[in-house]
């Protein structure tokens, strides 16, 4: 299964479920200050989460394309030495504001992912929040999986808030065992290591509290589903990938990169390495420049400035010593602009400015070298 069918496959089915299918928003949010990015596919709807505004539905589907980069939640430093960080992906999501709550979202999830995905039941685990015996009596009731697969977790891992007060409540992860070759070997690798056997596949988010200044807890008179999935992940998974870059998403990507800088891809595990990080950031770099956002010192111009020059770097370890990044826009839109159709519209523009502050960059670069040669010869 193709990743846009993946995508599609998901929306339609929340979509025979009664839900408004919701187009992403953008990833400079609107309106909110508290974030660099849209991060999450909650965020376009947190005003409704939070009771400030009244949804037009009571429903909703989405696949939202998010950033994690600056910030609490940046992922830059994993990316590309890991299968499975990103500082752009897509996330999956399905909401609800006050109608289904716990067993209709946990119904959906385990249908989608085994009825329409055929993931192997046997491969599947759900966690939930430690005291949450609602959830964990609902996996066991209302789907095929046996309580020997329901784990509970703590707080760290199965509680989700949106800040220190405000709307908050247990959630309920799917984990999908991806087999012994994929762990750590460790004698108690189980579900909650970090290691890449055990994948966090999809988080389901049941809003039912609002947290006070003082810690306690009053439950919210409608709960509400947050739910998010990353296409990356999932893709990976019925793909049977061992990494996120393995999979159709970013295939034409790596390939314009292997092309481009006359290196194969899948020989060097350093030069792997820096080709899956150029691979993710010139993702990043498309979308931030579509939608406007310039190169700077501070704020977010300075996180797409970051991203760029990583990148360069990079670049530079797969023997890149001219300006390359703005020629691999074009294996981006291939990949991503039939969805995105905005990448595709402000192409040129983006490809000036990454040719324009790529060169700036090696420029420096090249000074910096040069001063360091002279110093050593002196």
């Amino acid at each position: 299964m193709k990743s846009k069918e993946i995508r599609d496959s998901f929306l339609q089915y929340f979509q025979l479920k009664g839900h408004e299918i919701v187009r992403s928003a953008a990833l400079l949010p609107k309106g909110d200050t508290t974030i660099l990015f849209t991060n999450a596919g909650m965020v376009q709807f947190k005003n409704y989460f939070l009771g400030a505004d009244t949804p037009p539905y009571t429903r909703a589907a989405s696949c939202q394309k998010c950033m994690r980069a600056g910030g609490k939640q940046s992922d830059i430093e994993n990316v590309g030495f890991t299968a499975r960080h990103h500082t752009l992906f897509e996330m999956l999501g399905n909401f609800s504001f006050g109608d289904y709550f716990k067993r209709d979202a946990i119904v959906y999830a385990w249908e989608l992912l085994t009825q329409c995905f055929k993931l192997p039941t046997e491969r599947l685990y759900a966690s939930v929040y430690e005291d949450d015996d609602e959830a964990a009596a609902l996996w066991t009731e209302h789907t095929s999986i046996s309580p020997q697969r329901v784990r509970r977790l703590g707080a760290k891992d199965n509680f989700w808030q949106m800040g220190d007060t405000g709307p908050c409540g247990p959630c309920s992860e799917i984990i999908v065992d991806q087999g012994v070759h994929m762990g750590c070997g460790k004698p108690g690798c189980d579900v909650g290591c970090d290691c890449d056997r055990y994948l966090e596949l999809w988080n389901l988010v049941f809003m039912q509290f609002d947290r006070d200044s003082n810690g306690n807890l009053t439950p919210l008179p409608k709960p509400s589903i947050d739910t998010g999935m990353g296409l990356e992940r999932i893709t990976a998974v019925i793909q049977q990938k061992p990494s996120n870059f393995d999979t159709d998403i970013f295939a034409p990507i790596i390939e314009a990169i292997s092309s481009g800088a006359g290196v194969p891809y899948g020989r060097d595990k350093q030069k792997d390495s820096s080709m899956r990080v150029v691979a993710d950031h010139i993702r990043s770099l498309t979308f931030l420049l579509s939608e406007g956002l310039l190169p700077a010192n501070d704020g977010r111009g300075y996180v797409l400035r970051r991203i760029l020059r990583r990148a360069g770097r990079h670049a530079r370890v797969l023997g890149m010593d001219r300006a390359f990044l703005y020629s691999l826009v074009p294996s981006v839109i291939e990949a991503m602009g039939e969805v995105y159709p905005e990448i595709t519209i402000n192409s040129t523009r983006s490809q000036d400015i990454l040719k324009n502050e790529e060169e700036r960059f090696l420029s420096t670069l090249q000074k910096g070298t040069e001063i360091i040669d002279d110093l050593l010869n002196s």
